[in-house]
């Protein structure tokens, strides 16, 4: 009944193949999740795969109802040995992105798992399918090596939405806020900040979509006998969009931009290592802030970028001036940023600069979330990391991208860590997606560790300490 004994079986049952036929088994469900999603190829994979798996490890299971109408359901899973334990939450998705058949490398296939470059390909792999059975296979190793017994009680909420942006979710935090409490949240989701440096994150980036367009007439002008004499909509948006971020990548309106970057923030972003070798592709030095590091750029800070940009005909163009233009811009931002307001920031700023013609559109948007590195529970995490990993974890204020945190810690008010198994260059929502053997297990281990842990004193202090500064 040790950690150790823990982590021998599950490195066994890793070696033996068993992991990897689990694997293969759930990426062949085809569970795409889309503006055409169908339950009928979503369902099965709580009913198969995650049903009957949480059941066997001493779960009671059972579907809630999702609030947005059309909507798969989600699964809640429940795991309760005293009511004095601590409880953790998590979560995972079984939904996936279309497979891309066709564009997959020769001899890969989005829904048949197969052994390449050290790694394992198919769809899910990665995100999330791969991530979340790391988890439970670590959950009922503890399990089996504490003898049927955890030393803490687990709650799991599982959806199949998340790539449609994880509609209900939220409401359904709300609406079942009691079902759902806890005393942490520790999930697996997102890349590593590289594929051999262990990580966590504490929260994630928000993201706000908005639209600018500007439409001027209702048909072409003809550029001979108008140009120079008439307003060409393409010029008057680009003007506006360098008014925003210039030609360096530098955000210029100050309602776009967040607080100064927290002490304990930017201290935890000093220890990482973000560069063109950590992430595996050339970076641009000179985009962005040049006063910010490149951790800072990425994780600290605020991007905006365009992420379509619309005029004419680009395959067919004439001699004419357009009688529209259209963008899609994106704020990823960090805590603090007031991005509710983007729309009557960014009007204020174009009206201010001359660009009264053009119109912007606030489209949608979730917000950013961060855990204080300081946390009693990153302590805690940390020192699981430590007794299973030779390399130090990388301890990510928030992620670059987004996950759902904020259904998790602001609805909920969960301490929220993020462990992921992936790394940047998996080509999730891409041909090839692929997961690394040695991120698995690697993986595996961390999750024992961590879940080991949780029913030993330490985590019930940490508990009492988050309570106490709370």
């Amino acid at each position: 009944m040790t950690k150790a004994r823990a982590l021998a079986e599950v490195r066994k049952y890793f070696e033996e193949g068993h992991f990897r036929g689990d694997l293969a088994r759930r990426v062949a469900y085809r569970s795409v999740s889309g503006a055409d999603a169908n339950d009928a190829d979503l369902l099965p994979y709580y009913a198969e795969v995650l049903e009957p798996d949480l059941t066997a490890m001493g779960f009671s299971c059972r579907t809630i109802d999702n609030p947005v109408p059309g909507v798969s359901p989600f699964l809640f899973a429940e795991r309760v040995e005293n009511p004095d334990f601590v409880t953790m939450l998590t979560y995972g998705h079984g939904d996936v992105v279309p497979g891309m058949d066709e564009q997959w490398d020769a001899g890969l296939s989005p829904w048949q798992l197969v052994d390449r470059n050290d790694a394992w390909y198919g769809r899910g792999v990665a995100d999330n399918k791969g991530q979340h059975l790391v988890n439970l296979t670590a959950l009922r190793e503890v399990i089996k090596a504490r003898n049927g017994k955890l030393g803490f009680n687990v709650k799991a909420l599982f959806e199949l939405g998340e790539e449609r942006s994880s509609p209900g979710l939220r409401q359904v935090c709300r609406q079942h806020a009691d079902i759902l409490s806890a005393d942490v949240f520790i999930a697996s989701d997102g890349p590593r900040v590289s594929k051999e440096q262990p990580t966590m994150f504490l929260g994630s980036r928000g993201s706000a979509i908005f639209e600018l367009t500007c439409s001027l007439r209702s048909g072409a002008l003809h550029s001979g006998n108008w140009g120079g004499i008439m307003k060409n909509p393409a010029v008057v948006l680009s003007g506006a969009i360098s008014s925003l971020v210039d030609g360096k990548g530098r955000i210029q309106v100050a309602g776009l931009l967040p607080p100064p970057i927290p002490f304990p923030v930017r201290d935890a972003l000093s220890k990482l290592k973000i560069d063109s070798e950590s992430l595996g592709r050339k970076i641009d030095e000179d985009w962005g802030d040049p006063t910010l590091s490149a951790a800072e750029r990425l994780l600290g800070w605020n991007s905006l970028e365009v992420l379509t940009l619309k005029a004419g005909n680009p395959e067919k163009p004439a001699n004419a001036i357009p009688p529209a233009a259209s963008a899609f811009l994106q704020l990823r931002f960090v805590v603090g940023t007031a991005w509710e307001s983007i729309e009557e920031v960014v009007r204020q700023h174009l009206d201010q600069a001359g660009y009264t013609d053009v119109q912007v559109r606030l489209l949608r948007g979730s917000p950013a979330t961060r855990l204080d590195p300081a946390s009693p529970w990153v302590e805690w995490a940390n020192e699981a990391f430590r007794s299973v990993s030779v390399r130090e974890p990388a301890v990510v204020p928030n992620l670059g991208g987004t996950v759902p945190n904020d259904a998790f810690s602001d609805i909920l008010g969960l301490p929220t860590i993020w462990i992921p198994h992936s790394y940047p260059g998996c080509k999730q929502h891409a041909p090839n997606e692929h997961l690394p053997l040695a991120i698995a297990a690697q993986g595996l281990a961390i999750m024992t560790s961590v879940f080991w842990e949780l029913g030993e004193p330490a985590a019930r202090l940490a508990r009492t300490r988050q309570q106490a500064s709370a």
